[in-house]
């Protein structure tokens, strides 16, 4: 195992805003990367809703108290998060039923509050709001992921991407940033604060800097993935891992969205927290985004590949859903199925 060690860093974040949802349905498990370039170069040429009209109901809203409006950037969250509430309508994510029962009306309010736009709304000011706020961050499986949550209020500077907070006996994690919120640091607070903040890449840093001002805790990011609002990260890694936060967590180097994307393999709970390099799609199968990738799909492909050796059963993306295996048989078929879709796609990999 290589140590953590403390050099310079260097980068800042790409604006993903520029571009369509990460995963919004199942025909993106393959993107065409030639479609960034005109998507960059034509991005100033796009026309803009006033915003007046952005803040108004789309009409794609079933009639009740809670809707969405015109300024859903399509990240995804609530569709996955309130999914008896949520779906995706003509490009944008749009109320199809309003809740119908306490538990419903409860995930639909951690959506709204997780959104990183605040396009979600209600008629009136709702009255349990309150309440809601309290139950973030929302433990994801006590079962078989217990003292592992999501911590909500995903951030618009990070396209809305996940952060997970690790409850662990030798200083909890977290993953990825959240958008700063103090309701939301006084709960993590509650269930001991955080010795680290592991950053999978640059994209999803956020908030990161309040955070470890708010949280006392050590930022950990590869070298590779640094810009000049992560300069001063307390951990910078080098070279090519895997580095260890103790005997029961590894930090694995899976190059490919980003030249320094570093994945989380949580080893008692067989969970491996990926940022951008592998998600599951609506549909369960697994994904990846070439369009989204800004350093090397073959280096992305091949770091998937490497995953088969690898024995964990839980996917937690940054983007995209989250996906549990019954077996590590069923994982490495998920893995070798999206393969074997990119098999023909022209990419010289070097598979080991």
């Amino acid at each position: 195992m290589d140590a953590l060690t403390n050099p310079l860093r260097i980068a800042n974040g790409i604006n993903l805003k520029l571009f369509n949802p990460l995963f919004p349905s199942i025909s993106n498990t393959r993107f065409s990367s030639r479609s960034i370039k005109s998507i960059v170069t034509c991005s100033s040429t796009l026309t803009t809703t006033p915003t007046s009209t952005k803040l108004q109901r789309r009409p794609q809203n079933v009639d009740g108290e809670f809707y969405v409006n015109h300024e859903c950037i399509d990240c995804d969250v609530c569709r996955w998060m309130a999914p008896e509430t949520f779906q995706r309508i003509d490009g944008q994510s749009a109320v199809y039923k309003q809740p119908t029962s306490c538990k419903e009306r409860t995930a639909a309010l951690q959506a709204l509050l997780s959104c990183p736009v605040a396009s979600i709304r209600t008629e009136k000011p709702p009255s349990d709001i309150l309440e809601v706020h309290s139950t973030m961050p929302l433990a994801i499986d006590e079962r078989s992921l217990p003292g592992v949550y999501h911590c909500g209020y995903h951030s618009k500077k990070s396209y809305g991407a996940t952060s997970y907070l690790i409850k662990h006996p030798e200083g909890n994690i977290l993953v990825d940033s959240p958008s700063y919120k103090g309701k939301l640091a006084s709960q993590i607070e509650a269930l001991g604060g955080a010795r680290y903040m592991f950053l999978t890449h640059r994209d999803d840093v956020a908030d990161n800097d309040k955070w470890a001002r708010r949280l006392s805790c050590d930022r950990i990011l590869h070298k590779y993935e640094i810009e000049p609002h992560t300069a001063n990260v307390e951990t910078k890694l080098e070279g090519q891992g895997p580095w260890s936060l103790g005997p029961e967590i590894d930090l694995i180097f899976t190059p490919g969205h980003t030249e320094g994307s570093v994945s989380l393999f949580y080893k008692p709970l067989k969970a491996l927290f990926t940022g951008d390099h592998l998600a599951a799609s609506p549909n369960g199968e697994l994904v990846y985004s070439e369009i989204y990738n800004f350093y090397s799909v073959e280096k992305q492909l091949e770091n998937i590949h490497a995953l088969l050796k690898l024995d964990f059963l839980w996917i937690l993306p940054g983007h995209g859903r989250r996906i549990q295996f019954k077996s590590i048989a069923e994982k490495n078929a998920a893995i070798e199925k999206l393969l074997q879709k990119t098999a023909f796609n022209g990419y010289n990999l070097q598979l080991v």
